[in-house]
């Protein structure tokens, strides 16, 4: 179906992005809107907007029927879901298909299969692709769970299976452990995704998360190279990087060819995301869930191979087929992009909304700045705190440290405090600049480095 109007079912930086993408491919757009976002950037670049309901993302962003009955009456030929939100519900994309209009991302299908991590473990399985010890399916219960984690070994990890986003995650070292963690992962599981559904994997000591972009048409698929995001705090990504440079090329190969192998195998069309925990002692990796949809992360892997992973969404969306072959990807240099969220590391890292003043953005060779920020824009408390993303490139990782490290003495945003100066401090580490880090490594770093300072 040819696609001449976009409705952007999201809000932020995301939807800032997906609108540019919109705007090079001659596309119009429409900007959902809740009753705090309608001075956001992303409703300003627009083309049209659509309120959908009040603040409360349960009553606006998250309530598909009123977010398709905008889609419609804005006369939109597709529905684009941007990340979180909506962009992995398999029955709104059903909702939109039925409706008639495009739905820029996976088949619903392939968003119920793949969305349910423990389905999505035994599909990797069948396609070969190694996986975490673990549950075969959903753990029935504390009794089935102790019995589990006896022949696999402790520590255990207890995973929600519909979740993501470090959601319903619990580590237990002892069978009285895992008795108690079981109904309170159970619970938040089912308060952030309305599914308490578990399963258990092997905990890998000193892992690091590595993931890989895949992009797919429905009838072919190819990997846009992987990235690395070990550095995490409660188990949300703070800095990303591409290519991941704990791999040898031996490694790198078998895993990128494992990510294609289960793209193809499920039918795979539009973006995303399989992700893997490396074991740097044994050189082994493990998939432990796919993402079906668009990563926050996604500007590293554009820097290093100059492919528009939005714009080719929206062309697979609209019936096109893959603009490139395998062959065609190339690889150069390396990125790193670091999440500016508005917070307060002298404060625990509180979630700090309010007025931007004076904004500084740095530039330059190898810079980009992904953000919702103008300004005199009023940062809603509704929301995720994310406010931007710095990613920069360079020739090798000790170049873009050092191209980073000078974009963020450049980057001033007044009036609310951010995390800037977790990732100054970052970027002068000789153990992040060594690459000595894991996925616990940064939660150990801030107990023993305290930012004391707001910027």
């Amino acid at each position: 179906m040819a696609i001449g109007k976009i409705f952007i079912a999201n809000r932020g930086e995301i939807a800032v992005r997906i609108i540019r993408a919109a705007r090079e491919l001659g596309l119009k757009t429409v900007q959902a809107v809740s009753q705090a976002d309608h001075d956001m950037l992303a409703a300003r670049l627009a083309d049209g907007v659509a309120e959908i309901g009040p603040a409360q993302a349960t009553k606006s962003y998250l309530n598909k029927e009123a977010v398709l009955a905008a889609a419609i009456a804005s006369g939109a030929d597709a529905v684009h879901p941007g990340y979180g939100f909506l962009s992995e519900n398999a029955d709104f994309a059903d909702m939109v298909e039925k409706a008639g209009l495009v739905f820029i991302g996976p088949r619903a299908e392939t968003i119920r299969a793949m969305g349910d991590k423990a389905t999505a473990r035994a599909m990797a399985a069948r396609a070969g692709v190694p996986t975490v010890p673990g549950s075969e399916g959903r753990v029935d219960g504390a009794a089935a769970a102790l019995t589990l984690a006896g022949s696999i070994g402790y520590p255990v990890m207890i995973k929600a299976s519909a979740g993501g986003g470090g959601r319903g995650i619990r580590v237990a070292d002892t069978p009285e452990e895992l008795e108690k963690l079981i109904p309170q992962a159970s619970a938040e599981a089912a308060a952030a995704f309305g599914d308490g559904g578990l399963y258990l994997e092997r905990f890998i000591h000193g892992a690091r998360h590595v993931e890989v972009q895949i992009l797919g048409d429905g009838e072919d698929a190819v990997h846009v190279h992987e990235r690395e995001c070990s550095l995490q705090r409660r188990r949300q990504k703070v800095w990303e990087e591409a290519p991941a440079a704990c791999l040898t090329a031996a490694v790198r190969e078998r895993l990128l060819a494992s990510a294609v192998r289960l793209a193809r195998s499920v039918g795979y069309r539009g973006a995303g995301t399989l992700e893997y925990l490396f074991d740097e002692a044994s050189g082994e990796f493990f998939f432990i869930e796919m993402n079906t949809r668009i990563q926050v992360e996604h500007p590293v892997t554009e820097m290093i191979t100059g492919i528009d992973l939005v714009r080719e969404m929206i062309r697979i969306a609209g019936g096109a087929k893959l603009s490139f072959t395998q062959d065609q990807v190339r690889a150069r240099g390396h990125a790193i992009e670091v999440r500016i969220n508005a917070e307060d590391p002298a404060k625990g890292f509180m979630p700090a909304p309010g007025t931007v003043g004076a904004l500084a953005v740095p530039g330059g060779m190898g810079v980009r700045f992904d953000t919702l920020l103008y300004p005199g824009y009023q940062v809603p408390p509704f929301y995720d705190s994310l406010i931007g993303k710095l990613i920069v490139w360079d020739e090798n990782r000790a170049a873009a440290i050092r191209r980073l490290a000078g974009a963020l003495a450049e980057l001033k945003v007044e009036g609310v405090p951010t995390t800037v100066p977790l990732h100054r401090a970052l970027a002068a580490d000789p153990e992040v600049s060594a690459g000595h880090v894991h996925t616990r490594w940064l939660e150990a770093w801030l107990e023993a480095h305290p930012l004391n300072a707001s910027i």
